[in-house]
């Protein structure tokens, strides 16, 4: 397996603010530098980097620059980080007309994945067509991704439609998208990162690590997180992928990288 870092540590997880008005333009970005975190994940001794879909098109008219980026430091882009309501009929078109957007510029940037968040929770609460619609959008959103190249997959967050176990198993029935777990996300939800990675082992292309505990975020190894058993797990249905360690927000984003690093080096290197 392979390891990779997130960016969205280095100025931590906010919105592009043209979304407010504009849904076309509803990016997720980290308010930070791409070239720092490039540069640390490097050095910190990671072999590529996962992107949010606004970091990206911050490149668009300048790939080639993303590209010799990416080379100066040895890293890969291992995947593009994007999201959607996905339930509201009326603005549909326009979500995926970004996301199209998004796709092909993360082929035309070397990606291999393309990661979806979503399914928006309504102001008078959860609907139970809810579900169905965000499926039906998720099978268009993997078609758009597959048609650029990229390998798709959904990412299970708080905040949105598929929080908790029983809310990740209703969805799952419903829609052939594969799976992108977030280990700490799904903790946090109620669920279990080990168990779901044992259900849907044959459907996951990709994963995110991510320690919990205390009701936060954390490092690998400052949490209470078994990775060493979720590798096992993976390992057992042939995985050899990509790994990317996610940290929404550290103090120091370079010494957090360091952190995981260091107890993937000690703990799991010879896991993978």
């Amino acid at each position: 397996m392979k390891w990779g870092y997130q960016t969205n540590t280095w100025g931590g997880v906010v919105g592009h603010p043209a979304g407010v008005t504009s849904v076309k333009d509803l990016y997720y970005l980290a308010n930070g530098s791409t070239e720092e975190a490039v540069k640390d994940i490097a050095a910190a001794g990671y072999e590529g980097i996962e992107l949010f879909d606004g970091n990206l098109m911050q490149y668009e008219e300048r790939l080639g620059e993303l590209r010799r980026l990416l080379d100066d430091h040895g890293l890969s882009l291992i995947g593009v980080y994007t999201g959607a309501n996905f339930i509201y009929g009326d603005i549909l078109e326009d979500e995926f007309a970004k996301i199209d957007k998004v796709a092909r510029t993360a082929a035309a940037a070397g990606a291999e994945h393309l990661v979806f968040g979503g399914g928006a929770i309504r102001a008078g609460g959860i609907r139970d067509e809810d579900y169905a619609a965000l499926a039906e959008a998720l099978d268009r959103a993997a078609e758009v991704a597959a048609r650029h190249g990229l390998t798709p997959s959904y990412h299970p967050h708080l905040g949105s439609l598929v929080e908790k176990p029983d809310q990740l198993d209703r969805l799952m029935k419903l829609t052939g998208i594969p799976l992108c777990p977030d280990t700490a996300h799904i903790e946090a939800g109620g669920g279990d990162p080990l168990a779901v990675i044992r259900t849907y082992s044959s459907r996951i292309p990709y994963v995110h690590f991510k320690d919990y505990g205390s009701g936060a975020f954390l490092p690998l190894g400052e949490g209470g997180q078994d990775f060493a058993a979720m590798l096992a797990a993976l390992r057992e249905n042939g995985y050899s992928g990509w790994v990317t360690v996610e940290l929404d927000s550290h103090d120091n984003p370079l010494q957090g990288a360091a952190v995981s690093r260091q107890y993937i080096n000690g703990q799991l290197a010879n896991k993978a």
